[in-house]
């Protein structure tokens, strides 16, 4: 019988291929992890302690040194706080070395004196404790205490101790999770981000695709026409957000003025201030702003697509909707599935829009803005971190399903 033929892939050259591949796929392995995958399980890390943004910083010890006194009732004074205003700090020590021109005439009981070395063992220091000690000294010859005191205060006395730092700790807590989940909060503001993910996503593509139609055909200024569609795209966000909120000022707004003079209404609306047209004009604007990105990609696809197509449907009598239908959208699902994918996930991300057009009031808070009032309003950085550990499940759920069911469908 012939020699068995060992399975596909399972040879001796396929293995050396594997490990081949996986070297050159490790260095970028490893700046994936660490640009991406080690924040994401900081986040998730902070989101079960019990952290606030006073926290970040390890407990420890902080001293001053300042001379005081006259030249009679001279003393070297050290001030130590605990910066922290709740953990406590363990074995707390002080070194330092007496400046020259000083003698010590009587030291604090807590401190040893060798020479010119000082060393002070303090203890124990509660959470936003303060201790002080006082070593009583004396000028040698004609030293200028003025000069001394200078000295004094320009250096750094070197002061240790141990505290349990809330970062690292086995201490964790679900207190966080509870606490956003805990009422309807959370959940009124998910639907707001989903209505502005959604129909912010729907409608840039809606009109990104209306214009890359406007734009397929060649035609005098069709280059400057490019250019201004993709204004709104490139412009600085923080100049269209306030282009916007100045347009729809209920008191000096232009649209107002207009509106009013037509006679469309009676009073001033307040277009970023009352509920729900808060929520539909920052929708709008995300619409307008980030059309121009599925513009470019639609029309560049639209532009690929092979003319005989629509030349043997004019042959057969199509209509114009007919041949959009039937030819051109079949060719762009594809492109169109991609650009919904990417610009929902930045969408359902997006901060800084809604923060500089409402700042999150009148119905228009989203899961991102919930994340910078929990960590930085009220500075609780374990209930911010749970936010956004909420909103990369939401992320992973909505991938998972796109590219389950949507993208096989459309043969991605």
């Amino acid at each position: 019988m012939p020699d068995a033929v060992p399975p596909k892939g399972r040879g001796p050259l396929a293995k050396r291929e594997a490990r081949l591949a996986w070297g050159l796929l490790l260095p970028t392995l490893a700046i994936v992890s660490a640009v991406v995958i080690v924040p994401l399980l900081s986040i998730a890390w902070i989101s079960v302690k019990p952290i606030g943004l006073a926290d970040l910083r390890p407990p420890a010890p902080v001293a001053r040194e300042n001379l005081r006194g006259e030249a009679e009732d001279l003393r070297l004074q050290y001030r130590v706080r605990n910066s922290s205003r709740s953990e406590p700090i363990g074995d707390v020590t002080l070194r330092d070395t007496l400046p020259e021109g000083l003698t010590i005439r009587e030291a604090d009981s807590r401190c040893e004196i060798n020479g010119t070395a000082i060393f002070c063992d303090l203890g124990d220091l509660d959470g936003g404790g303060r201790d002080e000690v006082e070593l009583f000294v004396a000028l040698d010859g004609d030293a200028d205490p003025d000069a001394l005191g200078d000295m004094a205060e320009a250096s750094t006395p070197q002061i240790s101790g141990s505290a349990d730092n809330i970062l690292t700790n086995a201490e964790f807590t679900t207190a966080n999770f509870a606490r956003i989940f805990d009422g309807g909060e959370f959940w009124r503001v998910l639907g707001v981000t989903l209505f502005y993910a959604f129909f912010g996503t729907v409608g840039a593509l809606a009109i990104g695709l209306f214009a890359a139609m406007l734009l397929n055909r060649s035609f005098r200024g069709q280059g400057v026409l490019r250019g201004l569609y993709l204004f709104p795209y490139v412009a600085p966000v923080i100049a269209m957000a306030f282009t916007w909120v100045i347009l729809f000022d209920p008191f000096s707004g232009s649209a107002n003025a207009l509106l009013l003079r037509m006679g469309v209404t009676e009073n001033a609306i307040n277009f970023f201030g009352d509920r729900p047209l808060a929520l539909i004009m920052v929708t709008v604007f995300e619409m307008w702003r980030y059309f121009p990105l599925s513009f470019l990609f639609i029309l560049a696809r639209m532009q690929s697509i092979d003319d005989d197509m629509y030349e043997a449907a004019d042959m057969d009598g199509a209509s114009p909707f007919q041949k959009f239908w039937f030819l051109s959208v079949p060719q762009l699902l594809g492109i169109l599935s991609v650009l919904f994918l990417l610009r929902f996930i930045w969408t359902f991300n997006k901060f800084d829009d809604i923060f500089l057009l409402t700042g999150g009031n009148a119905g228009t808070r989203t899961l991102t803005v919930n994340v910078y009032e929990q960590a930085f309003a009220v500075s609780n950085i374990g209930a911010g971190a749970a936010v956004a550990v909420v909103i990369f499940a939401c992320l992973l759920v909505f991938s998972i399903f796109f590219f389950k069911f949507v993208s096989r469908e459309e043969g991605l």
